[in-house]
């Protein structure tokens, strides 16, 4: 931890050699606090921990993960290579430093320099030195380091799949997976231009194997971040008044007859609407899903259902 903050702080001391800064700033006891708080920056998950470098103390030769072919409009123009021709997606760019530029209101801005062993590569940050974060992204490059990062704490370790929304490893398509059972983490790689994380798995029970793409935590999609897609443990213990043969139906997302309301939402999930209409019989209810798909409830019991 001090050695990070140290180098943070001597990063920002000595940033006039050899990049283009023309002038430092001036490190003050706010400088020092926001170091901090940088190095020990963690995901809202209580179990994974993101540590992420900010701008400032990127070295040379880190290597960034190319999403898509359109990470060529971020750049600025260059006579050098021919845009309409370049196609850099699945390769890796290294990161080759900042020179400084002036915005409109005098700042000066970072221009972050990458390569491919071929061609360099310029992205005008409109940031100057002082408002860069370690939650700072690059629209279709991925952080090798952040990649790692996760791969260290989650490979080779079981935990509890929540999602049944699996995709194939080779084909990249979505497949009819199961939630609630026991996966190992085989790998993590780089993902896509929206989820970074590329999460390949294998389940315990029978081998089936899939992946799913996971945010870092870090942006507003927690529904796709750790600890809404895996448990540390067995979510079946939650619910111990449902039998052996429900769970069955819930981890395959299936409903069947006099099941609760209960374990047709861990089965189905939550409805998009609901209807509540009270009679002489008691209270009759209804749950409408996308597609058409309904469960009738008489009295909180499943009575009928259209998929």
């Amino acid at each position: 931890m001090k050695k990070v903050l140290i180098y943070i702080l001597f990063t920002f001391l000595f940033s006039s050699c050899g990049t283009g800064i023309e002038s430092t700033p001036k490190i003050t006891e706010k400088d020092v606090k926001k170091a901090m708080a940088q190095a020990e920056n963690l995901s809202p998950g209580s179990f994974l921990k993101i540590g992420r470098d900010s701008v400032p103390v990127w070295k040379k030769g880190k290597r960034f993960f190319v999403t898509d072919d359109q990470v060529k409009l971020i750049f600025s123009y260059s006579p050098d290579y021919d845009a309409d021709t370049l196609h850099l997606a699945g390769k890796y760019l290294v990161y080759d430093g900042y020179s400084t530029g002036s915005l409109l209101d005098n700042r000066k801005e970072l221009n972050l320099k990458f390569s491919d062993g071929k061609h360099g590569f310029i992205y005008a940050s409109g940031k100057t030195l002082q408002e860069f974060t370690s939650r700072y992204t690059i629209p279709f490059l991925i952080d090798e380091d952040l990649v790692k990062s996760v791969a260290s704490q989650l490979a080779g370790k079981k935990f509890f799949i929540k999602t049944s929304i699996w995709y194939d490893p080779q084909s990249e398509r979505m497949i009819d997976g199961r939630q609630f059972i026991e996966v190992k983490i085989d790998r993590v790689l780089p993902g896509n231009k929206v989820l970074p994380l590329k999460v390949l798995f294998t389940a315990s029970d029978n081998g089936q194997q899939g992946f799913l793409w996971m945010s870092s935590g870090e942006t507003a999609l927690h529904s796709r971040d750790f600890d809404s897609m895996f448990s540390l443990h067995d979510i079946h213990q939650d619910f111990p008044g449902i039998s052996r043969d429900v769970w069955q139906h819930i981890i395959h997302r299936e409903v069947v007859p006099d099941m609760t309301k209960e374990e047709c939402r861990l089965a189905k999930g939550a409805p998009r609407s609901i209807n509540q209409l009270p009679d002489p019989t008691g209270l009759r209810e209804y749950w409408y899903y996308d597609g058409g798909s309904y469960m009738f409830f008489q009295d909180g019991i499943l009575k009928q259902f259209r998929r």
